[in-house]
């Protein structure tokens, strides 16, 4: 509950913000859907909404309905549909933005305050009864190459030691000023049926402005891989595997019993998902309503508001469906469990 909150109402301050700063005149900023919980009307005129059923968010703004609210004041010239095509494309997407924001935020925290796997080949624990050990590799060694194959980063010394096709291993390393050379035999594990050599990476805090342009690599390259995944499972290749509200809870959960720096990486990771799907251009998402604008912005005329409207009340529908459907699914799994 308390990660969706945060989420959802991330995501509508992005909306909000926006929308004030370009002079759209606000109605209301709700948390969830139906009958209001709570409700507070601000001094500017705004309702402050918290609704019974958890699920999603809005921010309504003057021109986006045809017939005011109850306590509403409309005033047209602070309409949403007469800015230019230009602000209205930041506020909707400045939802999305603020999502993949504190995403990169929590991830540069995590990284300049907390110890994290180092990605560059330096052997931090060393695991009991492994070849390195008896290889004589030590904490702190840099590795340079394995049976001549130059290595660069942490995860080429597993993917090198399945590919070299033999368990005679070489593997040169640094160690302070001196390039040392480690003979020995890495055999197969005989139940995951791959190589180990036996360490584990070292670990590193990032100075600030390091972590800064790290947590933008490490967001980018989960976007890109939650993109693939995404395509991968629409095509087929793996099997559907989709979270709603229930089982997002009950991750979160999981990550808070884990501890405080396994939450901030799941709420970094949840917040990267929401900002990314919001904008792929489907139906009811803002990624919908952003396409709709990039043709009004490319073409000069809006796309027809009446077909615009019906296209985005029928993916609304299959939104809610798809909730519905993914909620049944999280649940069946935790009565399973």
């Amino acid at each position: 509950m308390i990660v969706i909150a945060i989420c959802v109402i991330i995501h509508e301050s992005g909306h909000y913000a926006a929308a004030v700063w370009r002079g759209v005149q606000v109605h209301e900023f709700a948390f969830g859907m139906g009958p209001g919980i709570i409700l507070k009307r601000a001094s500017n005129g705004t309702l402050w909404s918290w609704r019974m059923l958890p699920i999603g968010g809005y921010v309504r703004m003057e021109g986006e309905e045809e017939e005011p609210r109850p306590g509403d004041e409309p005033d047209r010239t602070r309409s949403f549909n007469i800015k230019r095509p230009w602000e209205r494309f930041v506020i909707i997407a400045g939802g999305a933005f603020m999502n993949l924001l504190l995403a990169w935020l929590l991830t540069v925290f995590l990284l300049s305050a907390h110890e994290v796997a180092n990605p560059e080949p330096v052997v931090g624990n060393l695991i009991p009864g492994r070849a390195a050990v008896a290889m004589g590799a030590m904490p702190g060694d840099r590795v340079l190459s394995i049976n001549g194959r130059p290595i660069s980063k942490w995860a080429e010394i597993r993917n090198t030691l399945q590919i070299i096709g033999t368990d005679e291993v070489e593997i040169v390393v640094r160690r302070g000023d001196n390039d040392i050379t480690l003979m020995g035999t890495v055999p197969e594990d005989e139940e995951l049926g791959v190589r180990l050599w036996g360490v584990e990476p070292s670990r590193i805090t990032y100075p600030i402005h390091k972590a800064a342009l790290m947590g933008m690599k490490y967001c980018w390259d989960l976007s890109v891989m939650q993109l693939n995944g995404l395509k991968d499972m629409i095509i087929g290749k793996i099997k559907p595997d989709i979270a709603g509200p229930v089982g997002i809870a009950v991750m979160a959960g999981n990550a808070a019993r884990d501890g405080f720096w396994t939450f901030v990486m799941f709420m970094a990771i949840i917040n990267l998902c929401v900002g990314i799907m919001n904008l792929l251009p489907l139906p009811a998402l803002d990624g919908g309503r952003l396409f709709f604008l990039l043709y009004e912005i490319i073409s000069g005329r809006k796309f027809p508001e009446k077909w615009e409207n019906r296209i985005h009340q029928a993916g609304l529908v299959m939104l809610f469906v798809l909730i519905a459907f993914v909620t049944w699914q999280d649940i069946l799994r935790i009565i399973k469990r």
